[in-house]
């Protein structure tokens, strides 16, 4: 019997003004940019999370903790890609991801094909593996103020081989 589980990620970030937002490992071209310790990647941040989460090993702060001055600036794809290595080192396997970013702006369906490719190709799964919605704050709180930017991502994971005892 095949063994499954999931995990949930979340990530935000607050916008300040810049030349382009990165989203998903690519950049948008939008006047505002998101802020944080890495390269403020949420939705790949979020995407760890769940990773990390589904096989209950940990999560992105402990991992990468922005009290650690070499992840100053760090590249969130390859946050990802340490994440997905450690998940198959412990014998699991991603199903799919299911992922919302929660942004005013910019729009993110023209997009999200790019997006879902460059997160399929970061964890070496096929793009039907990867899907993405967006949902805006419709103009109220900080989403809609473009004040902040948010993700949230499911994970499911399969246990690669599964070993029985007698």
């Amino acid at each position: 019997m095949a063994m499954f589980r999931i995990g949930l990620g979340h990530d935000t970030h607050r916008l300040g003004p810049g030349n382009g937002l990165v989203l998903g490992g690519i950049v948008i071209p939008h006047e505002r940019q998101s802020l944080g310790h890495s390269d403020a990647d949420v939705l790949l941040h979020a995407i760890t999370d769940a990773l990390l989460g589904a096989a209950a090993l940990g999560d992105i702060g402990e991992m990468f903790p922005d009290t650690d001055s070499a992840n100053r600036g760090r590249d969130s794809g390859d946050m990802l890609q340490r994440a997905m290595q450690r998940l198959t080192v412990a014998g699991w396997r991603l199903v799919n991801l299911d992922c919302v970013i929660f942004a005013q702006r910019p729009t993110i369906l023209p997009h999200r094909p790019r997006i879902r490719e460059r997160i399929a190709g970061l964890l070496g799964v096929d793009v039907d593996a990867v899907w993405l919605k967006a949902k805006t704050g419709e103009g109220i709180g900080p989403i809609g103020q473009e004040e902040a930017i948010a993700a949230e991502c499911v994970a499911l994971i399969e246990q690669r081989s599964q070993t029985t005892t007698i």
